[in-house]
């Protein structure tokens, strides 16, 4: 039962990193639309009032990455023949080679572009996959990175209290978009489409499981618990 529990949280913790992942994507793909593609298109619009919000959600999404991460490090998994992190790897160069074969878009454009093919969708899927794996054991990958995480988290933690006043405005802002986009589709039939369902699930996971973080005072926990190794 210890060992079932254990692998349903890591489970958790790689799910929380791959949805934070998947907003980043969404909310890229959408800015690169709004951007580059059609610079006269104001996504969502009258229900959402500028484009630019999708930022507010990356900002989100990014902030969810550690406190996420941080639920599977503490863990015991063990390993099967190698960290995790070569599976990570290992998984996008699979997914880089699939997309260059068998995608009608690029690599290079494959988060950037708007196309729901089978083909696309499975090459962004498996890549944020490997990547969850990879941000889920990124201290493991050398020391140096272990050490750049650990001055970076320091020097995020001395200023915690901006970033949590940065994780309830993103938080609140995801789920305002969330609200948006979902009474635009209720409205607007012709909106409802696998992509946009696939949005606000995960915006509304983004902006749940901020105010949980919160809640939970995750990053005040990590302070101390950073602080007492130091």
């Amino acid at each position: 039962m210890g060992r079932a529990w254990i692998l349903c949280k890591k489970t958790f913790s790689l799910s929380l990193i791959f949805n934070a992942l998947l907003t980043i994507a969404c909310s890229v793909g959408i800015l690169a639309g709004f951007y580059w593609y059609f610079p006269e298109w104001n996504p969502f619009h009258p229900y959402l009032f500028n484009g630019n919000i999708f930022w507010v959600a990356i900002a989100a999404a990014a902030l969810n990455i550690f406190p996420s991460a941080l639920i599977g490090r503490k863990l015991k998994t063990g390993r099967f023949l190698f960290h995790h992190y070569v599976y990570g790897f290992l998984v996008i160069a699979f997914a880089s080679l699939y997309v260059i074969a068998f995608s009608p878009v690029p690599l290079s454009k494959i988060f950037f572009v708007d196309n729901t093919s089978i083909a696309v969708n499975t090459g962004r899927f498996f890549l944020l996959g490997g990547l969850t794996l990879v941000l889920d054991d990124l201290p493991d990958v050398s020391k140096r990175i272990d050490a750049a995480l650990n001055w970076l988290k320091t020097k995020v933690l001395r200023g915690q209290k901006f970033v949590v006043a940065g994780q309830v405005v993103s938080g609140v802002v995801s789920l305002y978009i969330f609200g948006a986009v979902t009474i635009g589709m209720l409205y607007s039939p012709e909106w409802i489409t696998l992509a946009n369902v696939l949005l606000i699930l995960t915006l509304l996971i983004t902006g749940v499981t901020s105010f949980i973080f919160v809640k939970n005072k995750v990053w005040h926990k990590a302070g101390l618990k950073h602080h007492s190794k130091v």
